[in-house]
């Protein structure tokens, strides 16, 4: 699932200086941008710039009136202003660019920082006063907001309003030539699921706050949204053989009983030579011992219908098996995870937990009640999670509750 929808990783160069988007202009294209901005490309007058464009009026009017010439190079001077800060807020667009830097997956309820990369491709023109607008939004909605009826257009633009989170950060210094800068945007995401991320905008006033020119229409980047850790109440192992000492296995670790020897490499641990085997085959030889197998619990989610008919209650299962995952994983107690209809996965390295927290970021609930039979190997220490009243969630194993969330 992780390749469905990836985290911002390596994500490509917006903007007018990007690589992509940096070809030959000739000087009628040139002209034609000015003239006819691209979509959501603008300049507008600042209150600044409409005083001065009425006082440039009023000077114009008279100097007509009265023939002056300081008034005719009073509106000049004026009206070269007005031309000179368009023309200077377009050389300070020029050659910028951004991008997103590696994100990883984020997490509801927490907060996280969005890093973006800011580089000025100018030789040797620098850039003043930016700011960059930023905003998330969930991709498509939970099984709680589908839940939830549609009163009016007004309730349904007001729920979508407040999944939506703005921000805005400005340049503080002088961005030269050739060079970079980084901002950092925190954001706290409120939702499972798969969040959109972009620049929605990007503007300035320089250089003498006439006019005020933005860009906009970026492409978003995708990034998951793990779901929230939650409080739950352990009540106890019933039955589970967790911490038990055991039982030994043919495969090499770190036990008791000798497994056999092999040859020394380089980095290996001195203690484990064995030092009467290397003086009788004249090289190094090193002691290998068995393992010592740990029994540990295997989670079991099944995301149907039948079973979870509160969408409310499904947010918080998914919250409830990440959560136990990462706690069961961090004591060394997680054997694998059981998802729906999906194979059996073991559960032994980090980024094995968090393609699992990816799959539950995407989980929704399904109408098929059929099982999966990829357990069948696995007969012992399964945690299956059985609703508790409206809202509550238990943790089973062996028919007896464990955890209560």
């Amino acid at each position: 699932m992780r390749g469905e929808f990836k985290s911002i990783v390596g994500a490509e160069w917006q903007g007018p200086g990007a690589p992509r988007s940096r070809r030959a202009t000739r000087a009628s294209q040139l002209l034609w941008a000015l003239v006819f901005p691209l979509k959501r490309h603008q300049i507008a007058p600042t209150v600044l710039g409409v005083f001065l464009i009425a006082l440039a009026m009023g000077i114009g009017t008279a100097a007509y009136n009265t023939g002056s010439n300081i008034l005719f190079l009073t509106l000049a001077l004026l009206l070269a202003c007005l031309l000179l800060s368009g023309l200077l807020s377009w050389f300070n667009f020029r050659g910028i660019c951004w991008r997103f830097r590696r994100l990883g997956s984020w997490r509801v309820g927490h907060d996280t920082l969005v890093t973006l990369d800011v580089q000025n491709r100018k030789p040797w023109l620098s850039t003043y006063g930016l700011w960059f607008d930023f905003v998330t939004h969930p991709f498509g909605a939970s099984s709680a907001d589908e839940a939830k009826p549609v009163t009016s257009v007004r309730a349904l633009l007001a729920a979508s309003g407040q999944r939506i989170t703005r921000g805005r950060l400005f340049q503080r210094d002088r961005l030269s030539g050739g060079g970079n800068a980084i901002f950092q945007w925190g954001v706290q995401p409120q939702q499972r699921g798969v969040a959109l991320v972009a620049v929605s905008a990007v503007g300035s006033l320089y250089p003498f706050g006439f006019l005020k020119k933005s860009l906009g229409a970026f492409p978003s980047e995708h990034v998951l949204v793990w779901p929230a850790q939650i409080a739950y109440e352990w009540v106890g192992v019933a039955g589970g053989r967790v911490g038990s000492a055991g039982r030994r296995t043919v495969r090499a670790g770190a036990g008791d009983d000798l497994l056999a020897l092999r040859k020394y490499t380089p980095g290996d641990s001195h203690r484990l030579i064995h030092w009467k085997a290397s003086a009788r085959l004249g090289q190094l030889m090193l002691r290998q011992f068995s393992a010592e197998k740990q029994l540990g619990y295997v989670l079991k989610l099944e995301p149907f219908t039948s079973r979870w008919s509160h969408p409310q209650q499904f947010e918080r299962l998914c919250s409830f098996a990440a959560t136990l995952a990462e706690d069961l994983f961090a004591l060394g107690h997680l054997r694998g995870v059981a998802l729906a209809n999906f194979p059996y996965q073991e559960i032994r390295q980090l980024n094995e937990l968090e393609r699992f927290l990816d799959q539950l970021a995407l989980l929704k609930l399904s109408a098929d009640s059929v099982t999966t039979e990829a357990l069948l190997g696995v007969p012992e220490n399964i945690i299956t999670f059985v609703p508790a009243g409206t809202l509550g969630v238990n943790a089973s194993l062996n028919g007896q509750i464990i955890a209560t969330a």
